[in-house]
């Protein structure tokens, strides 16, 4: 029984409840790696993940990234289409169950852009990347110039306004300085936010037009070789991307249901896309314009690394030409997905899914991360071969056209609400997941231990030490000693539909680390991946193996590995973030009650947890009382669902816990309805989400109490 208590405390000091304390608390020792099993059954689970992880190699992985990593496939074209069905073949070859969903969806395509210096000298430039002799892939005939999907079509001429990274606060800092941006094209570098709030605001402050640029502090010389000698952006790289800024993922026209062919569609006349035209260049470009500017000089901190003082405006005789023509309209894409059914609970899920669509060849974004779920699929598939199908059903899905704004990933969450809500137990998002041996992952609270556990029995770097280890070295939590630091899940990737707008426990695993970058440019081939990550797919092993084991224990567990204790201590966390924001304001907040209320779901989570593992310990949990611990477990979780939406507009997205910063477009908003009130400075509004936070801790001891209940004497 010592034993026992000693793991449900490390369970819960790993698990976050140190966090709400201000001094760390002594490190540790890891939990029991199989404590959501009997002893009993704990050899079996062993056995199949080693079997499971002996399938990944090098060989296949490289396989896998070529197989749709050899040709551009943008969204709506019709190499996209035949990436769809190679993608369902092989599912198909796997014996998955294949669902190919046929989805019409609002996007955009380039017809012809331009850009012009026509004063003080006339000087055109082109929107295309160089080909490259050391990369033959840059020679395809299908890659095209750069874009930005649902620019405004225009040809206007004006002269500039430097912006920095195009920021809200960077305008702000303009209109402090009297700068006045109406009627003047805007230039910003790329960084600091989604490209489309730079979009956005530009077109709020009434600028004509917009260019983007990569600027080598950020992404080229500054931070290492360029490619092709080494593999940072050069002067040429141009990033491409959307620029959809809405209240709602998915597709512009179909917000809340799924973008069937004849779903009812709003006018497109009617929703908030970009108006002015927008145009993404490389850095040699923009230092053209960049270096005839006469103005004032930049604030402290938006000087970039062009060799010369940025200005943030320019004479007048400086003259740009900026002429973008784009076409908007309905195009078929396709979701691809995979079941592996489970063998005793299949209608329960656990979801992995990364996005296939790519604005070239994709060989980092998305493919870094799909070569890692197919590679995961043909695992399990491997297994359930041999007669060893998991316990709950596992879905793979490879999702179309996420580049225009998380759209296939977002439509199949809408299409299948109802049975996610009452069945997804996790979603897994693997975007990108196989960049370098740094391994790392944002993730709700409830599934933060099990993934630190994955870490914890996976190699890396071909030494002795683990995953984990590696992990801790390079970014362990400052107040939880022996734990890594977890980032807050946010926007940007297509665990949103899962995460943000149905509130289903959501996860972002992969690793990093590798010098250089080919993002959403003509050069995001295979070739610069493995000059870049590296030729012997170790990154890509090692995260799968991770992802096999994450998804293996969440699929066969017989008490759900969710960790109740983490909302507690996470919410203390969020609101100390928040005091920064607070402290702006010109009226007392007062949010002790939420605090204290959290506090006491803490402790008493706590207390049941661990009265909970003892009796899985025991083997003394019943069937029909453990059925009714994990019911209880899954229905504490969609305490943060919160349907009427959220205040400010939006709607569509329900997760009281955390959703996408609507400002960055990638960053995370914590507590949002508390995060939306104080941006609003709207001291009814705190109230009001003070109010709706206690509920929500209250509505969760239920669940505690339930599960307690369910243990018995």
């Amino acid at each position: 029984m010592r034993g026992l208590l000693t793991i449900g405390l490390t369970l819960a000091l790993i698990n976050g409840v140190a966090a709400s304390d201000t001094k760390p608390k002594p490190l540790a020792p890891p939990p029991q790696p199989y404590r959501f099993w009997p002893p009993n059954q704990r050899d079996a689970q062993r056995e199949i993940e080693t079997a499971l992880n002996a399938v990944p190699t090098a060989k296949s992985l490289r396989a896998q990234h070529a197989l749709i990593g050899e040709f551009p496939h943008y969204a709506g074209t019709p190499k996209d289409l035949v990436a769809a069905e190679k993608l369902a073949e092989n599912f198909r070859a796997l014996g998955l169950e294949v669902e190919k969903q046929e989805l019409w969806v609002y996007l955009a395509e380039p017809l012809y852009a331009s850009l012009e210096l026509l004063s003080p000298i006339k000087k055109s430039f082109d929107l295309k990347e160089r080909v490259l002799p050391e990369d033959a892939y840059t020679r395809h005939p299908d890659l095209g110039i750069g874009w930005n999907a649902f620019s405004g079509t225009g040809d206007v001429t004006a002269s500039v306004v430097y912006a920095n990274y195009g920021r809200k606060e960077d305008f702000q800092k303009l209109r402090e300085m009297n700068i006045d941006v109406a009627g003047k094209i805007v230039i910003a570098r790329y960084g600091g936010n989604y490209r489309g709030y730079k979009a956005k605001f530009a077109e709020e402050a009434g600028a004509v037009g917009l260019i983007i640029y990569t600027d080598p502090a950020d992404s080229g010389y500054m931070r290492g070789p360029m490619y092709p000698e080494g593999s940072w952006a050069n002067e040429t790289s141009i990033q491409r991307g959307s620029i959809k800024t809405l209240p709602y993922a998915g597709d512009a026209l179909t917000p809340f249901v799924a973008a069937t062919k004849n779903a009812k569609r709003i006018d497109p006349l009617f929703v908030s896309l970009p108006k002015i035209p927008v145009q993404p260049i490389g850095w040699g470009a923009a230092g053209e314009i960049l270096v005839r500017m006469r103005g004032l000089p930049v604030p402290k901190g938006w000087q970039g690394g062009l060799p010369f003082t940025y200005r943030a405006t320019a004479d007048d005789d400086l003259r740009v030409r900026l002429n973008v023509q784009q076409a908007r309209g309905v195009k078929k894409i396709y979701n691809v997905v995979g079941t592996l059914r489970g063998e005793t609970h299949p209608q329960e899920k656990v979801i992995v899914g990364c996005h296939y669509d790519a604005w070239t060849f994709g060989a980092a974004d998305p493919l870094a991360g799909t070569m890692v779920l197919l590679e995961s699929a043909r695992s399990f598939a491997k297994l359930a071969r041999e007669g060893k199908r998991p316990a709950r059903s596992i879905v793979f899905g490879l999702w179309g056209a996420e580049e225009f704004g998380i759209i296939g990933s977002t439509e199949w969450v809408e299409a299948h609400a109802e049975d996610l809500s009452k069945n997804a137990l996790a979603y897994i998002n693997l975007d990108m997941a196989a960049m370098g041996m740094n391994f790392g992952s944002s993730a709700a609270p409830v599934l933060q231990p099990l993934i630190s556990d994955a870490a914890r029995a996976v190699n890396a770097h071909q030494d002795e030490k683990t995953v984990y280890d590696h992990w801790i070295e390079r970014n362990e939590d400052p107040l939880v000693p022996g734990q890594p630091r977890f980032h807050h899940l946010g926007g940007g990737s297509d665990h949103v539909g899962f995460y943000c707008h149905l509130a289903i426990p959501s996860a972002s695993i992969g690793a990093g680390g590798s010098a250089g970058t080919s993002y959403h440019s003509n050069y995001d081939t295979l070739n610069w991946y493995r000059k870049t990550v590296g030729d012997d797919y170790e990154s890509a092993r090692m995260v799968t193996r991770v992802t096999n084991l994450f998804i293996s224990r969440m699929a066969n567990a017989p008490l759900i590995p969710y960790d109740p204790v983490g909302y507690g201590p996470g919410v203390h966390r969020i609101i100390d973030e928040m005091k920064g924001h607070i402290d702006k304001l010109d009226f007392e907040v007062d949010l002790s009650r939420v605090t204290d209320m959290s506090k006491r779901y803490e402790a008493r989570a706590s207390e049941v947890y661990r009265k909970l593992l003892d009796r899985v310990e025991r083997d003394a949990l019943s069937p029909e009382r453990l059925a009714g611990v994990n019911k209880s477990l899954f229905d504490l979780n969609r305490k943060w669902f919160y349907e009427p939406g959220l205040p400010g507009g939006l709607e569509w997205h329900r997760n009281l816990y955390a959703t996408t910063d609507p400002d960055s477009g990638y960053a995370a908003w914590m507590l949002p309805a508390f995060r939306w009130a104080i941006k609003e400075k709207n001291a009814n509004a705190i109230l009001s989400a003070r109010r709706i936070y206690y509920g929500v801790f209250e509505k969760m001891l239920k669940s505690i109490d339930e599960i307690d209940a369910h243990l018995g004497e």
